[in-house]
């Protein structure tokens, strides 16, 4: 009996520390940084090939935009909602209390470089904004298409930043705002692709022209 409690002994310890593990990911995240690209960022080449299929047509009226009609923040499981999940992801170290509030960690700003150890300093930004989406198709959305597109994440659609970068970025499109970081421009011009492809948003021809500019960043 003694020789097969030893032998079960090592078992045992591998699944207490696989458990552990586990654990440790669920309260503070997966440890995601600015090094790793975006969920469902594509390659340069599947970007390219993507951005010559998007529609190019002149931008919709703002009649009737508000933020509003992309709800936002959604409850996102594990007690956390949009915001927090994101932060969760793209920190390092996280730790999160019983509400899924950030309450450790350090964030790197992928737009211009900036490390922040306060979530709360810190924005979660739509790659493409709202309003972009508005000008460009998402005026004929449902409600409900409005609010997975504002709470999207399994595309390349939210990242944690600096305040500073996202609201210097507004709701511009790549044509009148690029990351200040140049390095990030090649996987910026890809998420934002992406996301235009995956919603079916049309793009303006400036638009067009400088996301083709920037992946000569690759």
């Amino acid at each position: 009996m003694a020789g097969t409690k030893r032998r079960y002994l090592p078992l045992l310890l591998v699944l207490v520390v696989a458990l552990g593990a586990a654990w440790l990911v669920r309260q503070h995240g997966s440890g995601a940084s600015a090094d790793k690209p975006q969920p469902g960022t594509p390659g340069a080449a599947q970007a390219r090939k993507d951005l010559a299929a998007l529609t190019v047509a002149e931008p919709h009226s703002m009649a009737g935009y508000s933020r509003e009609k992309f709800p936002h923040w959604i409850d996102q499981g594990d007690h956390c909602d949009t915001r927090e999940a994101v932060l969760k992801r793209d920190g390092k170290g996280v730790e999160v209390d019983s509400s899924c509030h950030a309450t450790a960690g350090t964030w790197t700003s992928r737009y211009d470089g900036v490390t922040v150890t306060d979530g709360g300093k810190l924005d979660i930004d739509h790659v493409v904004p709202l309003a972009n989406a508005w000008r460009t198709g998402a005026w004929q959305w449902t409600t409900d298409q409005r609010e997975r597109f504002a709470n999207d994440l399994k595309d390349p659609q939210l990242v944690a930043v600096s305040a500073k970068s996202n609201r210097s970025k507004g709701d511009q499109d790549p044509s009148t705002w690029k990351p200040p970081s140049q390095s990030y421009w090649c996987e910026y011009a890809s998420d934002w692709i992406a996301v235009k492809y995956r919603w079916k948003l049309h793009v303006t021809s400036a638009e067009k022209a400088a996301l083709g500019d920037m992946l000569g960043h690759c």
